[in-house]
Order: structure tokens, then sequence, then C-alpha cells
């Protein structure tokens, strides 16, 4: 089992950027799939921004142009840069790593954008 620790939330006005961060416990390259997901009250979890195994990003449509994922494998961490944070991206924010036919989670980090 991996060990996902999330920082980088907090509270921010509409407009303004925030960067998270998600350290793992081993060796990101021993994941076929790794990122973010969110989940905002009374909806479902969904995806925000993921590496692939192959190196590429997949990212939801609603953050395309102003979220970017990245990563620093010599720091097992990968990184979302939110840029033009809007009132309706305020949810509590996942980081996910896929390994080995399981998927582990981060204990999340709460993202609130006020208008």
């Amino acid at each position: 089992q991996v060990q996902l620790v999330e920082s980088g939330g907090g509270s921010v006005q509409a407009g303004g950027p925030l960067r998270l961060s998600c350290v793992a416990s081993r060796s990101i390259f021993s994941f076929n799939v790794m990122g973010w997901y969110r989940q905002a009250p009374g909806k479902q979890r969904e995806l925000v921004a993921t590496f692939t195994s192959g190196g590429s990003t997949v990212d939801a449509d609603s953050v395309k142009g102003r979220f970017t994922i990245s990563r620093d494998n010599a720091k097992n961490t990968v990184y979302l840069q939110m840029n033009s944070l809007k009132p309706e991206d305020t949810a509590v924010y996942y980081c996910a790593a896929d390994a080995y036919g399981r998927r582990d989670w981060g204990q999340g980090t709460q993202v609130t954008v006020s208008s």
C-alpha cells in the first residue's frame, strides 16, 4: 500500500491560483496512473487531471487551459497548478495512484473559491 500526502489547499478568491502537492511514499514510476480527483458537496468524485503510465496527461474538460498537472520524479511528487479558479472548483481534492490492480487515495485537501 502506498501513502499519499496532499498539501496546498486553502481559500482563495475567484481568479486566483493555488498549487497542490501530492507526495508518494515510493517511486511514482511504479504507478500506472497517478493524479488528481475532486469531490464537491453532494456530488460524485470526479477526475481532474492524471498522468498515465506512458507519461501523457488526461484533463477534465472543465479545467482545460486552467489547471496543469506536473511531476517531480526525484521527489515522488505530483503537482496540480490551478489558475483562474472559479467558485465551482470548490471541492475536496484527492490524490490517487493506481498500481498492481488497486487504487490508493490520499486524505484529501480542501479548496474553497469565493466569488
